[in-house]
């Protein structure tokens, strides 16, 4: 019953038409047309040690299924889920031996910087942290990895994927890229060198804020017997009812990122034009908006208290929209002196832009503005 018997052919159909095939043949015995969710640990084995499946830490179809449907909107081979975008993170870390050197953005996921300083770096793993997006930074000759988010979290910067990946290269360093804010609607890591693509895919990958998960993504073959063994020793991997859920969000991701990123480009100027505003972070694609608010952080706190339609949440990527102050937040694990550094203020907001309509959205941070100045 299955349609596409050749990858090829599948690979050359649009992004859309993939997000709802790629890997979502219909079941074989019933014809159903959504993928089934095989909620089973064990499977029975006509004879010993002679059947792929054996047990669902190792495989399941559901999560097979998601599996291939992300690598395939990502222009890459293997798809290899996790119980959180968390696990995912790790999982690539495990991919280096002990010693190994990182050189990672500056501007990074709380949790990221957390898991890397607090976590791996007592191990013996060294962690360089350096702004990615400068086209001077030289890439030293010991690094082993170069890990970049772009945009970044939360200064939402852009990289030149391809001029770091030639630099990494040449060193002998992988490239692992966070491509969570951005989506393979919008960019397609590995189609630009990279040789690893991570997802939280709690985000706008599932898009309903209603499942945790995350996804490695690559074409290396090596690569990706590691991540399996990794995947199926440590053992982090999604049930088959979330990975369900995530190929349920998958089939509107390019329709919700059009309106996410329409959405997001007009709040980003209206807000550039505020007297009230010192800066936005915006960079011209996907649904996330960072600005500073004029003041201190207790304005910034009764903005973010102040709104309705927005929720004040962590998280993002849900088609409902989010705000959130970084500083004590989703980075509170990054120390002052660091954000300081980097240029994240404690006055920074940030938003995830979601489906509801514009003027609702806009008349709620007007709402905002006015309660953050009546202080």
């Amino acid at each position: 019953m299955a349609r596409f018997d050749d990858p090829n052919e599948l690979a050359a159909l649009g992004i859309g038409t993939r997000a709802i095939h790629a890997g979502q043949e219909p079941e074989p015995v019933t014809g159903a047309v959504m993928t089934p969710v095989f909620q089973t640990s064990t499977y029975a084995q006509p004879k010993p040690a002679e059947w792929p499946w054996e047990y669902s830490r190792t495989h399941n179809p559901t999560r097979n299924a998601l599996q291939a449907c992300i690598a395939s909107l990502e222009s890459g081979r293997h798809g290899v889920s996790f119980s959180s975008g968390m696990a995912a993170i790790d999982t690539a870390i495990r991919l280096l031996p002990p010693g190994s050197h990182v050189l990672c953005g500056d501007d990074v996921y709380g949790g990221t910087y957390r898991l890397f300083t607090k976590c791996w770096a007592p191990l013996g793993y060294r962690f360089t942290f350096m702004d990615t997006t400068n086209p001077e930074l030289v890439v030293p000759d010991d690094v082993d990895m170069v890990w970049v988010e772009s945009p970044t979290n939360p200064l939402l910067k852009v990289t030149d994927i391809a001029a770091l990946v030639q630099k990494a290269h040449a060193v002998g360093a992988i490239v692992v890229v966070d491509n969570t804010f951005a989506t393979p609607i919008f960019q397609r890591p590995l189609e630009l060198g990279a040789d690893v693509v991570v997802h939280s895919t709690t985000k706008y990958i599932n898009g309903h804020s209603d499942v945790v998960g995350g996804v490695l993504v690559t074409s290396d073959d090596a690569l990706h017997d590691k991540m399996c063994f990794l995947q199926n020793s440590v053992g982090a991997v999604p049930g088959p009812w979330d990975c369900f859920l995530q190929l349920r969000g998958l089939k509107t991701l390019h329709l919700r990122m059009e309106r996410h990123q329409a959405s997001a480009q007009e709040l980003s100027a209206w807000l550039a034009e505020r007297d009230d505003v010192d800066k936005v972070h915006y960079p011209g694609f996907s649904g996330m908006v960072s600005f500073v608010l004029k003041g201190d952080i207790k304005a910034a706190s009764r903005f973010v208290q102040a709104t309705r339609v927005f929720t004040l949440a962590e998280s993002l990527g849900g088609v409902e929209s989010l705000i959130e102050l970084p500083a004590i937040m989703t980075h509170a694990s990054v120390p002052p002196e660091v954000r300081a550094e980097i240029g994240l203020p404690d006055g920074l907001i940030r938003l995830s832009i979601g489906v509801e309509n514009l003027a609702d959205l806009k008349a709620d941070l007007e709402h905002a503005f006015a309660a953050a100045a009546n202080g």
